[in-house]
Order: structure tokens, then C-alpha cells, then sequence
């Protein structure tokens, strides 16, 4: 007997007991795939990642870039402002040589994902 068979089996008796007859959503529609505008090859990474609560590396970055706008926006002093305006320069070519590497700014599917990510960052 092969996994597929004992999962099928499983699932069967799952049933006939009524475990799935609770189940938050039974009968609506499921979810549109969040992830379907992702290209197929990074699809489930990014569900790992999102999963695990993480994000992946290029948020990150734009993430810190956003933080450090509104402490430049809030500097006290001009030499505060230019180390913050040096360090956000720092990370925005990071951020566009890790796009040009991965060539996901060619993408049409990331950067519509990337635009939702960013909607909900507050980008």
C-alpha cells in the first residue's frame, strides 16, 4: 500500500466519523490564491515565507527604507538627516541590485504582487 492509498483511507474515515462537518467555510467558495500572480517558481516559497511570518529579503529592505523616510522626515538636525539620507541610499541600491540580479523587475507578475505587498506595508 502506497502513502496516497493510507492518506485516501485516512481521509475516508475522517469523514464517516464527521471531522469535516464543523469547518469554518464548509460550502462557500475558497480563497483566490494570494500568490497567483507570483511566477510558478518562487509561488511556494513566498507561502513558506509568509507561513513562517517572514518576508522575503526585498521587503525587508524596503521595509527599513520606509522607516528611515520618516526619520528623515523627523530629523532634528542636518547632520542626523545625512547620515539617515546616506543609510536609506545604501539600502535602495541594495534593494535595486538585488531586483536587477533576480530580474524580478522585468516580472509583470512580481511587481503587481510586490504593488499589493506594499499597499499593506503602508508603502
Amino acid at each position: 500500500m502506497d502513502f496516497g492509498q493510507i492518506i485516501e483511507e485516512k481521509i475516508k474515515q475522517a469523514i464517516d466519523r464527521g471531522d469535516f462537518d464543523d469547518l469554518p467555510g464548509k460550502g462557500k467558495p475558497l480563497p483566490k490564491d494570494e500568490f497567483a500572480y507570483l511566477p510558478e517558481d518562487v509561488r511556494n516559497s513566498y507561502r513558506i515565507l509568509k507561513n513562517a511570518n517572514m518576508l522575503p529579503e526585498e521587503m525587508i529592505l524596503k521595509k527599513e527604507m520606509t522607516e528611515l523616510e520618516y526619520l528623515i522626515a523627523d530629523a532634528a538636525d542636518q547632520d542626523r538627516e545625512k547620515e539617515l539620507k546616506k543609510q536609506w541610499s545604501e539600502k535602495k541600491i541594495r534593494f535595486d541590485l538585488m531586483m536587477e540580479k533576480r530580474k524580478l523587475n522585468q516580472s509583470v507578475a512580481f511587481r503587481q504582487y510586490q504593488n499589493k505587498i506594499n499597499r499593506r506595508l503602508g508603502f
